[in-house]
């Protein structure tokens, strides 16, 4: 059995996607219907464009799942269908990636979606104030313990459980300064603040989750051709009012990534392929799960390779 999982933010590269459009013209549509979906060129800017603009969470987001979709539309003109898996998943903005490629979402709405998710979760926390970690070394349960010590009378939670060693926390820039060191104290290999804009998955973001909840009771969502295996909540889910609850529930919860992986392989999941840019979800998984084959496919020579195993083994 096998899944497809789509990546999330930091993936984002200049360039990413143009190979697979020039090669494959419904991948090229994929970037024209998110371009008429924004009215903006937005393929320009993820092609040709400066990474510094490219990374603003407005842009990455929707740029980020028009590649993915490239990439799924490529191997659907290969003959791979969706249904040649058993599970989507995706990480935070992936899982909107996950669910327009299963036929939940169109694509249009998606890129809307998107653009609007990333402008509120720019929004809802002003720029200083709230702060991200990685904590490396330390199981969930350390680092939540770590997380509930740092936070005070302040915000410090756990947004993404991502493998086995490797846990970020999210909350107001002091509290998370404070989970730093409390980390260290407590053997972590590393402790490190990263780059980023926001405070994602954590109570902070509550004003973008006010936004979303508005912006997704105005699309339709579908019943997925596969299950999706829910961010918040480690499970299968396809019925459309609960999807739609568990986005809004996403923007302020934690990404439960490693949960995630365990419950496919645990279900019959021995291959895993992500669609996209880079290979970090890969990488992850890997640590999950040894003995789950992880293939990234992003470029047309990584369809071909993908093409190859799954008719090969189906």
């Amino acid at each position: 059995m096998r899944a497809f999982v789509f990546p999330g933010q930091g993936a984002q590269a200049i360039g990413m996607g143009k190979a697979l459009a020039e090669a494959y013209p419904a991948a090229q549509a994929v970037f024209d219907e998110v371009d008429d979906a924004l009215g903006e060129k937005l393929s320009t800017l993820i092609w040709e464009g400066e990474a510094e603009t490219l990374t603003l969470t407005a842009n990455a987001q929707p740029a980020l799942m028009a590649t993915s979709l490239a990439a799924m539309r490529a191997l659907e003109a290969e003959g791979v269908a969706i249904a040649d898996a058993a599970y989507v998943a995706g990480h935070s903005l992936g899982e909107y990636s996950a669910l327009a490629a299963a036929g939940a979402l169109s694509i249009g709405d998606t890129a809307r979606l998107l653009r609007t998710r990333g402008t509120a979760m720019q929004q809802a926390v002003p720029v200083g104030v709230g702060a991200m970690a990685a904590l490396l070394g330390l199981d969930f349960a350390t680092a939540q313990a770590v997380a509930e010590e740092a936070a005070g009378d302040e915000i410090c939670q756990a947004a993404n459980d991502n493998d086995p060693g490797q846990v970020v926390v999210s909350g107001h820039l002091a509290a998370v300064e404070r989970a730093v060191e409390i980390a260290k104290a407590k053997g972590a290999k590393r402790a490190v603040m990263l780059p980023v804009s926001a405070p994602f998955h954590c109570a902070l973001m509550a004003p973008a989750a006010d936004v979303m909840a508005e912006a997704l009771d105005d699309v339709d969502i579908a019943a997925p051709a596969v299950p999706l295996i829910a961010n918040v909540t480690a499970g299968p889910v396809s019925e459309p009012a609960m999807i739609r609850s568990l986005l809004v529930d996403q923007v302020t919860g934690s990404v439960r990534w490693r949960e995630s992986v365990g419950y496919m392989a645990a279900n019959g999941v021995t291959e895993i392929y992500e669609i996209g840019a880079g290979k970090a979800l890969s990488g992850m998984i890997r640590r999950i799960e040894r003995a789950i084959g992880c293939q990234a496919v992003g470029t047309p020579e990584d369809v071909a390779k993908a093409v190859a195993a799954i008719k090969g083994t189906a």
